[in-house]
């Protein structure tokens, strides 16, 4: 049997599973990135509820073992060379995912790095931007009686769903008729800015029937579907 006790998360969250991949997450747009990959390529992994509530991501179990203190984060017990491999940082977490298994990553170098381009794009602007504009819209920023702010990243969300929507004019997929990690990566925050942030009037939406017809593709997959209510909560 494999042995994780040399981690301190698997104190806290005990693994019954020590062979499969360990997941730590909440089901949050970045949380179902790596639900949702793990689910599309049938990795075998155990799922472990990190709560925002009980702030579990700062007890120093978590913060031993992924010092950004944020969620999603990974044990692979199978990780390179045999040994385990403890890893945070969903876009980080999705190319290893990609590469373990072989998959939703295309193998030629050049569309490779093009898909890595548009996760790139998500990490450093779909989703900072997006979730400003949450704060600013039902967090505590809806508070502020200036409202330049939320403005400010509202138009900076339609201009990347402008991006975003350009990119999807004549492809199915970021990628085109392949489905890859920058789909997994984007959609999940689109959804969350309309089903979460109830922001799709604020943005525009209706202006972007691209990416609408691609979320839609996206969130009718049966692997999207499970991966989206991963780790279950309690």
């Amino acid at each position: 049997m494999t042995d994780l006790s040399a981690f301190a998360i698997t104190r806290k969250w005990p693994a019954k599973h020590p062979d499969r991949l360990q997941l730590y997450s909440l089901p949050t747009p970045n949380g179902v990135k790596v639900s949702i990959m793990l689910e599309e390529t049938g990795l075998p992994y155990e799922a472990h509820l990190v709560s925002f509530e009980t702030q579990d991501q700062l007890s120093p179990e978590f913060i031993a073992t992924f010092p950004n203190n944020k969620i999603p984060a990974i044990l692979d017990p199978n990780g390179p060379g045999g040994q385990p491999l403890a890893l945070f940082e969903s876009g980080a977490i999705l190319l290893y995912l990609a590469e373990k298994s072989g998959q939703f990553l295309p193998l030629d170098a050049t569309a490779r790095y093009q898909t890595i381009q548009w996760l790139m794009f998500q990490m450093g602007g779909i989703g900072p931007m997006f979730g400003q504009v949450g704060f600013f819209t039902i967090f505590a920023g809806k508070d502020f009686e200036d409202k330049r702010p939320r403005e400010r990243y509202v138009l900076e969300a339609r201009r990347l769903l402008g991006v975003l929507n350009q990119r999807l004019e004549h492809r199915a997929w970021v990628m085109g008729d392949t489905y890859t990690i920058a789909d997994i990566a984007i959609f999940p925050w689109v959804r969350n800015l309309i089903e979460r942030y109830h922001a799709g009037d604020l943005v525009g939406m209706q202006d972007f029937a691209h990416v609408t017809r691609a979320l839609a593709a996206f969130v009718a997959r049966p692997a999207v579907q499970r991966g989206l209510t991963v780790p279950q909560r309690a």
